[in-house]
């Protein structure tokens, strides 16, 4: 008799091996590809089954408890959201969450962005925690301990990855940390006898210069024009600042009484430069900033293709208004 359990079981065991094997090795149902889903922090084994099953992963959440127990690894299942991308069996999923393999989205911020665009692509983005939503932008800086009195051309823009349910705010942090780092660099190697009091005031520019570039050679020519303004005591005059200042006054045009009022972005009312940048600067408009071109030109015109025309003085530069703006060619 108990020779006869013994062989039952056995028979069983085997029976359950194979099928357990059976289903370590074929394909999971999935409805569609790629399958996206999210396996939240500090999840058991048993909720991670459940999750799997919920997003559609799995059918039987048992069965792939106890592949995850036998195999020894159970424990080491990381949270994260993962994408399976092709078809998949129970043991390549369990192998996938063991590794971590999540799927790292990313964000993307723009050069010439305003701080105010890149609150919109923070708040629309899917996978990201929405901690700074209903921040103000004093409460921002104060969060991530930044000790200048406006957000504005602080943080770098570039491609960040992300893992889903990452906050905003360390988002913004990576962010701000790589703009000083860049920005730290530059301006250790920056050019002598630059009319910065501090970098802060260089980063200043590099906004200018990034609003102003249409051609990207032409950054260090720009940077140029506008050193050369500072350094003479010529008012900069530059749109884009005033556009800036206006905010949501501007109506898509610049009108000659918007140049006359005055704001502390106005560069045509106010000498100097503006009080904080006017966007987010790429890395090429900082390193024109800190390292203009060899050059004596203090006006520019749009040529109307995205490149300028540059003068030394303003008869020359009266008639290049004359000859690409005011002549229409």
């Amino acid at each position: 008799m108990i020779k006869r359990l013994i062989v039952v079981l056995l028979i069983a065991l085997l029976v359950m091996g194979g099928a357990l094997f059976w289903y370590a090795r074929t394909p999971l149902p999935l409805k569609s590809l790629p399958a996206e889903f999210t396996l939240m922090p500090g999840s058991s084994l048993p909720a991670v089954a459940e999750q799997l099953r919920q997003a559609g992963v799995i059918e039987d959440a048992w069965k792939f408890k106890l592949l995850a127990r036998l195999s020894g690894d159970a424990a080491r299942i990381k949270a994260g959201h993962y994408t399976l991308s092709r078809p998949t069996t129970p043991y390549e999923l369990l192998r996938k969450l063991i590794l971590g393999e999540v799927s790292l989205r990313e964000i993307v911020f723009i050069e010439g962005w305003t701080f105010q665009q890149m609150r919109v692509a923070l708040n629309i983005h899917p996978a990201i925690r929405h901690d700074t939503a209903k921040m103000t932008e004093a409460q921002i800086l104060t969060t991530l301990n930044i000790p200048e009195a406006r957000a504005e051309g602080l943080f770098f823009p570039a491609k960040y990855y992300i893992d889903p349910g990452n906050s905003d705010i360390s988002i913004l942090r990576r962010a701000y940390a790589t703009m000083q780092m860049h920005l730290a660099k530059e301006w250790a190697a920056r050019q002598p006898g630059l009319p910065y009091s501090n970098a802060y005031q260089a980063l200043t520019m590099a906004s200018i210069i990034e609003k102003e570039t249409g051609l990207a050679s032409e950054r260090p020519l720009i940077a140029a024009a506008f050193i050369n303004r500072l350094r003479k005591g010529m008012r900069l005059q530059t749109d884009p600042s005033v556009i800036y200042g206006m905010g949501s006054a501007f109506d898509g045009n610049l009108h000659k009484r918007d140049l006359l009022a005055d704001t502390p972005y106005n560069t045509y009312t106010r000498a100097g430069l503006p009080p904080s940048p006017i966007a987010m600067p790429g890395l090429d408009s900082i390193h024109a900033a800190l390292h203009p071109a060899l050059s004596q030109a203090l006006y520019f015109v749009s040529k109307g293709d995205g490149s300028h025309y540059f003068s030394d003085n303003l008869e020359e530069h009266n008639r290049a208004v004359m000859r690409y703006q005011k002549n229409g060619h």
